[in-house]
């Protein structure tokens, strides 16, 4: 079977047949999450395809699912995943406000690196919401330059939320969950309902709307 690889980077299949078509992304609404935030095996499932950590594993095989929309209010055995979490080898990470504001600069130092061009950006307690054109990287190169430089921000601040659980000459657990969700944004309309979910997000958590500087307003 011919693979056919489309405009936004992804392969496009149906059985035997091969659709054609081009989809033109013009930006992405991507989400990068905390240690311990989503679980490979939650029972709503997820995005990862096997279970990585073994104090996890007895919990059931990755639950992969292909959707990209929101699984948090899917139903589910709450108890199951919050037993899951209880042993994790370390707690789940959770920012506090001066974390957050690490987190920012680490983003802001990404963007300025690689001239990204970020239309919104919400830093949740325990993930991170982003809307950011199109370049000429991947949107998960993005996110992953976005990622490390927070993790390198949060050190040079001396607050990174696992310090307190490394031996002298270990390295520093990740904070990050390896893989991160994207929706690809095709017009202008879907890049404004993208960026009017991520600034009201903080909302939906009874906080104030955020406004950092490596922002830039969408003009259309």
């Amino acid at each position: 079977m011919r693979r056919v690889v489309d405009r936004s980077g992804f392969t496009c299949r149906n059985g035997d047949a091969v659709a054609s078509f081009h989809l033109v992304v013009l930006a992405y609404h991507g989400i990068f999450t905390a240690y311990g935030f989503w679980l490979p095996n939650d029972p709503r499932g997820s995005w990862s395809d096997f279970v990585g950590a073994w104090e996890l594993v007895r919990f059931g095989k990755a639950t992969t699912v292909t959707t990209h929309r929101s699984l948090a209010r899917v139903p589910h055995d709450r108890s199951l995943r919050l037993a899951a979490k209880e042993a994790l080898k370390y707690p789940p990470v959770t920012f506090d406000g001066r974390q957050a504001l690490s987190v920012s600069k680490g983003i802001a130092a990404a963007v300025r690196e690689a001239n990204y061009v970020l239309l919104a950006c919400s830093i949740l307690p325990d993930h991170v919401h982003l809307v950011f054109e199109r370049h000429r990287r991947n949107a998960e190169q993005i996110m992953g330059h976005m990622k490390a430089k927070a993790t390198m921000r949060l050190r040079e601040d001396g607050n990174h939320p696992l310090a307190a659980y490394v031996s002298p000459g270990d390295r520093m657990p990740t904070l990050w969950t390896k893989r991160s969700w994207k929706v690809y944004l095709d017009s202008p309309q879907a890049i404004r309902r993208a960026i009017n979910y991520v600034e009201q997000n903080p909302v939906k958590e009874r906080k104030p709307i955020q406004n950092w500087s490596c922002v830039q307003p969408f003009g259309g």
